[in-house]
C-alpha cells in the first residue's frame, strides 16, 4: 500500500492501493469540482469532500467525515469491506446496491436521496427519499417525503408516506407517518423493543417474559393531530408502547438493549471498547461494530431466532401488579 500525505489535483483523485495520511480537501475554487474514485484497498485517515465519490471495490476504510456536492455512489459489483467511521452527507444522492459486500455506516447519512441495499447504519438516516432493502440501521430513518423498505431492521421511523414489504423489525416501540402506511399482503411489522438483544449476543438465555413482539398496523395503529397554529397535521403512530408499560412483565434496563445499541453507534468517539460481560464461552464479550453488524443481520435473516411475547395483556394482571 503506497503511502500518500498531500492530495492536491485540480482534475481529480484516483486511488488504488493507497494510505492517505490526511484528508481530501479543495484547497482552490477548481478544486471544488474534483471528483474523487476509489478503486480499491484504500485508507483514507481524514475527511472527503468530492463534486462526486465512487467506490469501485473494497477494502475501503474512511476515517473521517464525508461530503460531496452530488453523488456518492457504490459500485454495484463492489466486493470486500466498506467502512465510512463518520458522518456521510450529500447534497444529492447516495446510492449502494452491492450485494457482495456490506457497506458500513457507522454514523449519520443526509441527503436528498438515499438508496441502499445489504448495508448497516449505526446512526440515523435523514433525508427527501429513501429506500432500504435487506438494512440495519440502529438510529432512525426519517423521510420528510417517502420512506420504502423491504426486510429491514430499523431503530424507528418517520416519514410523510412509507411502504414496506417483507418483514421489517423495529427497536424502539413507536414509528410514524403522515399517511396511512402502505403494506404489501406478504409484509410483517415486529417490535424488538422487549427482546433480551444482550442475551441474544452473548449466546446466553434470554430472560422470562421477553421476546419479540408481532404489530398489527391496524390494531396497533393510532391517529393523532398536531397543530401549528392554524395548521393541522395528522399523524399515523405505530405502537406498541401502552403494552411495554402497562404489562411492566420485565425490568427493561437488564436487557441492555440501549447500551448495546448506543455503544455501537457512537462506538467512534468512545476511547475505550465497551463489553456486555461474560458470554456462553465464558469470555468476555465486547461490543465490536463488526460483531454488531453480524448479530443484527443474523437476526434479519432469522439465523438468531427470538422468543415471541405475547402482545397482549389484561386489565387484572396490571392491577396486581401497581397494587
Amino acid at each position: 500500500m503506497k503511502e500518500l500525505k498531500v492530495i492536491s489535483l485540480e482534475n481529480g483523485v484516483i486511488l488504488s492501493e493507497n494510505l492517505v495520511k490526511g484528508s481530501i480537501l479543495p484547497r482552490t475554487s477548481a478544486e471544488l469540482e474534483r471528483d474523487v474514485l476509489i478503486q480499491n484497498d484504500t485508507i483514507v485517515e481524514g475527511a472527503i469532500y468530492a463534486r462526486k465519490l465512487e467506490i469501485q471495490n473494497g477494502d475501503v476504510e474512511i476515517l473521517g467525515a464525508v461530503f460531496t456536492k452530488l453523488e456518492f455512489h457504490i459500485s454495484n459489483n463492489a466486493k470486500g469491506d466498506i467502512i465510512l467511521r463518520k458522518t456521510v452527507a450529500t447534497s444529492d444522492s447516495l446510492v449502494s446496491y452491492a450485494r457482495d459486500c456490506r457497506p458500513m455506516f457507522m454514523a449519520d447519512i443526509n441527503g436528498k436521496t438515499v438508496k441502499l441495499c445489504n448495508a448497516f447504519v449505526a446512526g440515523s438516516i435523514f433525508a427527501d427519499e429513501v429506500i432500504l432493502e435487506d438494512c440495519i440501521v440502529l438510529g432512525g430513518v426519517f423521510a420528510t417525503a417517502k420512506l420504502t423498505m423491504k426486510d429491514c431492521i430499523v431503530g424507528t421511523f418517520n416519514a410523510k408516506n412509507v411502504a414496506v414489504s417483507g418483514d421489517i423489525k423495529l427497536l424502539l416501540p413507536s414509528a410514524f407517518s403522515g399517511e396511512e402506511m402502505q403494506v404489501t399482503s406478504e409484509a410483517r411489522l415486529f417490535n424488538l423493543s422487549l427482546a433480551d438483544l444482550g442475551a441474544l449476543y452473548k449466546g446466553t438465555p434470554e430472560m422470562e417474559n421477553t421476546g419479540i413482539i408481532e404489530m398489527n398496523t391496524y390494531s396497533d395503529e393510532q391517529e393523532s393531530q398536531l397543530f401549528e397554529g392554524d395548521e393541522k397535521v395528522l399523524v399515523h403512530c405505530y405502537s406498541v408502547v401502552g403494552k411495554v408499560l402497562a404489562a411492566d412483565l420485565v425490568n427493561v434496563d437488564k436487557l441492555r438493549n440501549h447500551f448495546l445499541i448506543g455503544a455501537t453507534a457512537l462506538g467512534s468517539q468512545l476511547l475505550k471498547t465497551y463489553d456486555l460481560g461474560v458470554d456462553a464461552n465464558g469470555e468476555l464479550c465486547e461490543i465490536i461494530p463488526e460483531k454488531v453488524a453480524d448479530f443484527f443481520f443474523n437476526l434479519l435473516h432469522g439465523k438468531i431466532q427470538v422468543r415471541t411475547l405475547e402482545g397482549s395483556f389484561s386489565i387484572q394482571e396490571i392491577a396486581q401488579r401497581l397494587s
